[in-house]
């Protein structure tokens, strides 16, 4: 979903358009059981036969991951998982790959089934995500923030203190993830800094949180916080 939202944006900006660049909205379908993940990881490898070119040999088509599930090209970008799928077919690599592509090959009608029921199926979009509770107080965030970092809430409007940027960043980064706030919101906060700034600060701040002096502080903040 997410990443059908940013490309629409990206290629409405990029050929200067606006509006819906998909036919349809994402959907998102829970797999209850082993018939039906194997009824979809044939239809999502089997989609490339309706390109011309590719009806006989999917697995050439440079966008799907087939030819790697068949050992055919390397996952160039390391960005395929195959052995969860390959390892229900065959513990044994050479023929779980061997099987699957009897699999594959061998399902068109099941395939044909699966595409009637997500075209006939009512258009929803189903998270299965735990969402973070993202109404804490701004004034408590700076509380805690300014005391983990043993400062005064003044050095947060300095302009240019440098013994303040990384409480700063990760403020700014803290505010937008959990406060729901936007740029400019957070420039009405702090005063005497641009939407451009907060921005790189932001991302700033969220490098920071990964480092180990930082680690487990997002935790800590959302317990604070309860």
């Amino acid at each position: 979903h997410f990443i059908n939202y940013k490309y629409a944006m990206y290629f409405n900006k990029r050929h200067k358009r606006h509006g819906h660049l998909f036919q349809d909205r994402f959907k998102s379908k829970i797999v209850k059981d082993d018939r039906y993940l194997f009824a979809l990881t044939a239809y999502v490898h089997y989609n490339a036969t309706d390109i011309k070119g590719y009806e006989t040999n999917p697995q050439d088509y440079p966008f799907s991951s087939l030819g790697i599930f068949l050992a055919e090209k390397k996952d160039e970008y390391q960005l395929i998982d195959d052995e969860f799928i390959l390892s229900m077919f065959s513990l044994k690599e050479a023929a779980a790959r061997a099987m699957y592509r009897n699999f594959i090959f061998k399902v068109k009608s099941v395939v044909d089934a699966q595409r009637e029921e997500f075209k006939n199926e009512p258009t929803e979009y189903r998270s299965m995500r735990t969402v973070l509770v993202r109404d804490i107080s701004p004034e408590r965030i700076i509380e805690i923030i300014t005391e983990k970092f043993n400062m005064d809430k003044l050095m947060l409007r300095i302009k240019r203190a440098k013994d303040a940027k990384e409480a700063k960043a990760v403020l700014c980064f803290v505010l937008r993830k959990f406060c729901d706030l936007k740029c400019a919101d957070i420039c009405r906060i702090l005063g005497n800094m641009g939407q451009a700034n907060v921005s790189r600060l932001c991302t700033i701040g969220r490098e920071l949180v990964k480092e180990e002096k930082y680690k487990g502080l997002l935790d800590e903040i959302l317990k604070m916080c309860a």
